[in-house]
């Protein structure tokens, strides 16, 4: 239970800011269903397999393995890609956007994770930076080309206990080699970053323009942090919301230790 006089700041906070950066990351989607690795034993729970061949997340998530072992590679993003389609973001996913809408300079959504599931709940894509990528466009593991394509035509059969892609690989429609999902992986040197610093570029306009700028942050870890670097080094004030590392460092900033959901079903009641 989030006590009621840290809700309340929180929605004093948002009351006197004229637009709000959400900083999420992979813990906003755990109330949606979705898996939150954390440590190689929480992701060996989600790919048992992967285990028991001692394959690590940052095995997998790497271009390497796209390289030596692309059926495995595929099954696993294969595996992401349509349990991201499958399920449906939760409903703190809309009240967040609710929230953010009525503000006069409104907000943008800034995060680390690949599932598109922002855009699903009605935040437009011009308002989202995806600072990792998304899963649901691909690329050439070349890359022969800069060109980005849609993944929404893509045909996966995935042998889920094995962990391996069974239907064929998907191609490059210009070279015919492996295609792969565009998202930075491990020590990638071949991600396309275009698209996603396009949207960098419009976040930083649409900042520049924000009179009074407040942060919520969701669900975002200190193992790679990048989620977290608005929060520590903009300078605004900041909620931090996270059932485990929701520390703060000063009297501007908010922690609150709960899930995402939760909070944003108290917020939204207190506005």
């Amino acid at each position: 239970m989030i006590p009621h006089a840290d809700i309340q700041k929180c929605a004093e906070l948002i009351k006197s800011c004229s637009g709000l950066l959400i900083a999420a990351g992979a813990g906003m989607g755990v109330d949606s269903g979705l898996p939150d690795f954390r440590g190689d034993d929480g992701f060996w729970r989600a790919y048992p397999h992967l285990g028991r061949i001692g394959m690590s997340f940052g095995d997998i998530a790497n271009p390497r393995a796209f390289a030596k072992t692309p059926e495995l590679a595929w099954g696993f993003y294969g595996h992401r890609w349509r349990l991201y389609r499958e399920t449906q973001p939760h409903d703190g996913f809309r009240l967040l956007h609710e929230i953010g809408s009525k503000l006069a300079d409104g907000c943008f959504v800034f995060t680390s994770n690949v599932d598109g599931h922002f855009q699903k709940a009605g935040v437009p894509a011009e308002r989202i930076y995806e600072i990792h990528g998304s899963i649901n466009f691909l690329q050439c593991t070349r890359p022969c080309s800069g060109r980005l394509w849609s993944a929404d035509d893509l045909v996966l059969d995935v042998d889920e206990e094995r962990c391996l892609l069974t239907s064929p690989l998907p191609r490059c429609p210009k070279c015919n080699a492996i295609a792969r999902p565009n998202i930075l992986m491990f020590n990638d040197q071949r991600w396309l970053s275009a698209r996603s610093e396009f949207q960098g570029e419009r976040m930083t306009e649409w900042k520049r323009n924000v009179s009074s700028l407040a942060i919520i942050e969701l669900g975002a870890g200190t193992a790679i942090p990048s989620v977290r670097r608005p929060g520590e080094y903009w300078g605004c004030p900041l909620i931090r919301v996270n059932p485990k590392d929701w520390g703060v460092r000063n009297s501007q900033q908010i922690g609150i230790p709960t899930g995402a959901l939760e909070f944003l079903t108290c917020l939204h009641d207190a506005l």
